[in-house]
């Protein structure tokens, strides 16, 4: 198998274990085992335990942190731009893959690494949100930040909180409730004259 080919596999075995065992109980005996590899074909690809989360766990905020400008860029209407951007946090903790428990459940927040990837995920959403609402309303930078940040943080906790507590709602209806939520709060600071 190709190398790239390879890496991915190696890091998709290594998802399914990370998710179901968690940092400390996973071991590198069984994500070889999960991909049919010997150890030492896994150590060729990953020095260790920790370089191997930290590659998953990259991937997985680039993933989300792409979704948040993709969503962002997908329309000029802002009040689509906040359904899609909230859907992006609500189609990320569904994904069967669970990636999101990497990234919003980590049991391995004290390391510097990790809780700087995790961080970036809140900072570059934010920025990117950040600009929208600078450019739109022309608010400071610093409430622009601000009101971004509480957006993020908004989506990011109640999407993990219908996860696994709001039962009877379904996930179109969950976001959309939050969207609307966000919009009427957000939608009360005017446009500048430009927009």
């Amino acid at each position: 198998m190709p190398r790239r080919e390879r890496r991915a596999q190696l890091l998709e075995s290594a998802l399914e274990v990370f998710v179901a065992s968690g940092y400390h109980a996973a071991a590198m005996d069984d994500i070889a085992e999960r991909a049919g590899v010997s150890k030492p074909v896994l150590y060729q690809h990953f020095p260790g335990k920790l370089d191997l989360y930290l590659a998953l766990l990259e991937r997985s905020c680039d993933q989300i942190i792409a979704h948040c400008r993709e969503a962002l860029s997908s329309t000029h209407d802002n009040k689509r731009r906040v359904e899609a951007t909230i859907r992006v946090f609500y189609d990320y903790v569904a994904s069967e893959s669970g990636a999101f428990r990497l990234v919003f459940e980590s049991d391995l927040t004290s390391e510097p690494a990790v809780r700087e990837q995790i961080d970036r995920v809140t900072s570059e959403c934010a920025t990117s949100i950040a600009e929208v609402i600078q450019a739109d309303t022309g608010l400071p930078d610093e409430a622009s930040r601000l009101l971004a940040v509480s957006l993020v943080g908004m989506a990011q906790v109640s999407a993990r909180f219908w996860l696994t507590e709001a039962g009877g709602i379904g996930q179109p209806d969950a976001a959309a409730l939050i969207a609307g939520l966000a919009w009427r709060g957000i939608a009360g600071y005017p446009l500048t004259d430009e927009h």
